[in-house]
């Protein structure tokens, strides 16, 4: 079973610390942080759970169709996903509770100080079928 792993700026359930963002912090302190990221994931490699991770950059506009011609584009008014979501990671696992430990593991990456932030990870299974309507 697939999952995605949502790393959120803000949006979440209240920290369980209060840490400064990532702008704030040191340069040492943003490598210790992506370190803590690559390592991660390269063990999830070994154990073959690791399918795949991003980071985000803050750039971003929606787009749509709008039949012919150039698409529309613009930079709002919408949900500020850029201010929302840092990046995320999908993994393949066997249950719902290795998703989790996962995350709670991913959760402990290094942040200001070089303390675990503690963040809330959000953990979206992918859909596998398409739901049956029932009338």
């Amino acid at each position: 079973m697939k999952y995605l792993l949502l790393k959120h700026y803000r949006g979440g359930p209240p920290p369980a610390v209060d840490w400064a963002p990532m702008d704030q912090w040191t340069p040492q302190e943003v490598d210790a942080h992506m370190q803590y990221m690559r390592d991660f994931a390269a063990r999830l490699e070994e154990t073959g759970e690791f399918v795949d991770s991003q980071a985000l950059a803050p750039e971003g506009a929606f787009v749509r169709h709008d039949g012919g011609g150039r698409p529309p584009v613009t930079d709002g008014p919408f949900a500020e996903t850029k201010d929302l979501i840092a990046g995320w990671m999908v993994i393949d696992v066997e249950s719902w509770d290795r998703a989790a430990a996962l995350a709670g593991e991913l959760s402990a990456a290094p942040g200001a100080g070089g303390e675990p932030i503690h963040e809330w990870l959000e953990v979206r299974p992918f859909l596998s079928e398409q739901p049956t309507v029932a009338e």
